[in-house]
């Protein structure tokens, strides 16, 4: 099973890295085509415009497993491991809730979405934001998954903290050639 969901991940890597080659060929296109040849695609700015809704939506999803996501944890770090228990349920809890309610409100959309035409292209407008129900599909089983880890004790104490330290930090104490020789 775990194959096939890194096999998933793989594809929306593949997917986020073809959306962005699709934007960049049809900008640049568009743009060497007006400048140089006064003409252009017509369907090409409104293509990049939903390549870059899904690439955004798809890159959401990457970046909720490898936990990619914006945080601060400074709060957290200090906590008791009960805390720490804590802090991650509610936010996994709250994830969920946002996760679930995105799923909704696509639903509720559907009907207006599918019979709403895109002005160029001519395509139903669920294709474009109709990603909403993958993603919130994908990213509320991956709220249970960890809400499960958690209260099946599965989770080590290190996997409680829910961001990643950057590459680019500062370690304040590390010593430069010039501090040390004015020591």
């Amino acid at each position: 099973m775990q194959k096939l969901i890194d096999y998933f991940f793989k594809l929306l890597e593949f997917l986020v890295v073809a959306c962005l080659v699709a934007m960049v060929i049809m900008v640049f296109g568009n743009v060497v085509l007006r400048y140089g040849f006064n003409s252009g695609i017509d369907i090409s700015d409104e293509m990049s415009r939903y390549c870059f809704i899904w690439l955004t939506y798809i890159g959401a999803m990457v970046a909720m497993r490898e936990k990619g996501h914006l945080g601060v944890d400074t709060l957290v770090l200090r906590l008791s491991l009960n805390g720490k228990k804590l802090c991650y349920f509610l936010s996994e809890v709250m994830m969920l809730g946002c996760n679930l309610l995105f799923l909704l409100g696509t639903w509720k959309m559907h009907e207006l979405q599918v019979t709403n035409v895109s002005t160029v292209v001519g395509i139903s407008m669920i294709w474009v934001y109709g990603i909403g129900y993958v993603v919130g599909f994908v990213m509320s089983v991956m709220n249970v998954n960890q809400l499960y880890k958690l209260l099946t004790g599965q989770l080590k104490e290190e996997d409680l903290i829910m961001v990643v330290e950057s590459e680019d930090v500062v370690d304040l104490n590390a010593q430069t050639p010039d501090s040390r020789s004015h020591a």
